[in-house]
């Protein structure tokens, strides 16, 4: 299964950067660059399953001038301030699939990316997570991980390189507050399943996937 590739046109070097590298973190093949005509180059030479656009990108409506045309063009999310949704990329057509609002919250944009792609497959370098059929790998060796373990693992996987709090991760897996020595015991077997290289400590305050 090859990785989907999503576009990344944001203006920001810091959004940017950051939107790049969770993407990245999260399994899919990332392009990431600063204006709309890079956009439309990279799309004329290869495939995309999705487009992220800022629509602060300098060039937006320079390309409506001179719009090139595209004989498969992918999902787009658009990041914006403004309603007006159906103006806003008339470069690229004016059907936008879904956006989000600015300041963006990357985790909620990361959400919005699984639902456009419909991924069922979660992937952290050789860890992948099959939520279809539920069942976890390290590479080509399956991992035999109860229901909890599962539930951890995916909100990990979901959050990867961010550091989740004991009480985050108490929620994720039941729903509810726990013990906290509940979910050390929890984190503990489950990192002697995925490797201990994979999930990290952060001292004082919680676990990350790395």
């Amino acid at each position: 299964m090859r990785n989907q590739h999503v576009l990344v046109a944001v203006p920001e070097e810091q959004l940017r950067v950051s939107l790049a590298e969770r993407l990245s973190a999260a399994g899919y093949l990332v392009t990431a660059v600063t204006t709309g005509a890079a956009a439309m180059t990279h799309l004329q030479c290869h495939d995309v399953d999705l487009i992220v656009v800022d629509v602060a990108i300098p060039d937006m409506y320079d390309l409506a001038r001179h719009r090139p045309i595209l004989a498969d063009r992918p999902p787009v999310i658009c990041m914006t301030t403004c309603d007006a949704l159906d103006l806003l990329l008339p470069e690229i057509g004016t059907d936008v699939e879904d956006w989000v609002t600015k300041p963006c919250r990357i985790p909620e944009l990361l959400a919005r990316v699984r639902l456009q792609l419909r991924q069922t497959v979660l992937r952290h370098g050789d860890l992948i997570l099959d939520e279809v059929v539920y069942q976890a790998w390290r590479g080509d060796r399956p991992l035999d991980v109860t229901p909890a373990e599962y539930r951890l693992l995916r909100h990990l996987l979901l959050n990867a390189g961010r550091v989740l709090s004991k009480e985050q991760l108490a929620q994720s897996v039941w729903g509810e507050s726990r013990d906290l020595n509940t979910i050390e015991r929890l984190v503990s077997r489950l990192r002697q399943k995925v490797g201990p290289e994979l999930i990290h400590t952060k001292r004082g305050f919680g676990y990350r996937l790395e």
